[in-house]
């Protein structure tokens, strides 16, 4: 399974991104191009450990559920996100687009910490986020084609 711990895996989102613009049409979902890359990038702060996010007490924070959704199911469409995730207004396509990239890219420093629990699926090792954020990612730029 890919992850965002993988330099070329990384490298290969970061080029995605770069394909997006600020009137790609989606295939799915009500977000634009520049609100997904503010919530793409408002996801990794939350991972990051500086955007707050409520916990929420789902079936997704038990194992094997967890393991089953981060790891191997494909990831459904239209699923309800934190309002927190999708809350803020992206006012600069270019500067959002470079914020996303600039935070793709810590994920490669190995002294990067996550946040101890995910809002949804809990506790998280560092290898579930590697894997969830590009599973994340790569989601929402199959959503804009890219």
């Amino acid at each position: 399974m890919p992850s965002v711990f993988d330099a070329h895996a990384r490298s290969a989102l970061t080029g995605r991104v770069a394909q997006l613009r600020p009137d790609s049409q989606r295939r799915w979902g009500a977000m634009t191009s520049p609100q997904v890359l503010a919530h793409l990038a408002d996801a990794l702060r939350m991972a990051f450990g500086e955007l707050p996010v409520a916990a929420r007490k789902t079936p997704l924070r038990y194992t094997p559920i967890k393991q089953l959704i981060i790891h191997v199911a494909p990831f459904p469409k239209g699923v309800p996100t934190a309002p927190e995730l999708i809350s803020r207004t992206a006012l600069d396509f270019e500067a959002e687009m470079r914020s996303l990239v600039d935070m793709l890219e810590r994920c490669g420093d190995a002294a990067q910490c996550f946040s101890p629990e995910h809002p949804a699926f809990g506790r998280l090792s560092r290898r579930d986020w590697g894997v969830l954020i590009y599973r994340h990612t790569d989601h929402h730029l199959r959503q804009f084609g890219v």
